[in-house]
């Protein structure tokens, strides 16, 4: 059935347009959520009065997509994420965390079922994702992955080094139990078991 779309709807069009859609779509998801009207004659009557003031919200829209695109387009944002052996993530980076990583980093507020990751992000690295701003307004976007909290190579030198004292206090209890004056006290010892033994 034909329909008015009263705002964008993704694949479709946008605000204006007279599409065609299953019956079951339109009564079920569309009316109820007012994103578009049935093309009655009557309301595309009302739609061709309207075509003007559409047409300037449009404008408006796509100008501020692409502002908004050019403050996106070519930029990078940095995720940490938890790393395992050979550089695999635990899990992957989502829409979502890639939003709120553009949020932070670059003060842009997008929407994550805009957000395209192509695929899954699973591995350290850069990966360039696409955000569809508006219509046909995109950004692409680049994810720089680290490892969480950094890598940790400076701090293995110091972590071997803490033992090393520890062995040498082994070594000087081993001296001490070495000392003359230690053993005829060990064999006084064993006496007087034998004397109490008697």
């Amino acid at each position: 059935m034909k329909v008015i779309l009263t705002q964008e709807l993704k694949g479709k069009g946008g605000e204006g347009d007279v599409v065609d859609v299953a019956r079951g779509y339109a009564v079920n998801y569309l009316f109820p959520r007012k994103i578009a009207i049935e093309a009655t004659p009557g309301n595309l009557k009302q739609l061709e009065a309207r075509k003007g003031n559409i047409q300037k919200r449009e404008e408006t829209r796509i100008a501020e997509a692409s502002g908004l695109a050019g403050a996106l387009d070519g930029k990078s944002v940095t995720i940490e994420a938890k790393v395992g052996e050979g550089g695999r993530l635990y899990g992957s980076i989502t829409s979502i965390m890639v939003m709120d990583a553009i949020a932070d980093q670059l003060e842009v507020d997008v929407d994550r079922r805009k957000i395209d990751v192509h695929g899954h992000i699973k591995a350290l690295g850069e990966h360039v994702v696409t955000v569809q701003v508006y219509r046909d307004v995109k950004a692409e976007v680049t994810v720089n992955v680290v490892p969480e909290g950094g890598e940790p190579v400076a701090e293995e030198p110091v972590a071997e080094a803490a033992p090393a004292p520890v062995a040498d206090e082994a070594a000087e209890d081993a001296d001490v139990a070495e000392e003359p004056g230690t053993e005829p006290a060990a064999e006084d010892e064993a006496a007087e078991d034998e004397g109490d033994e008697e």
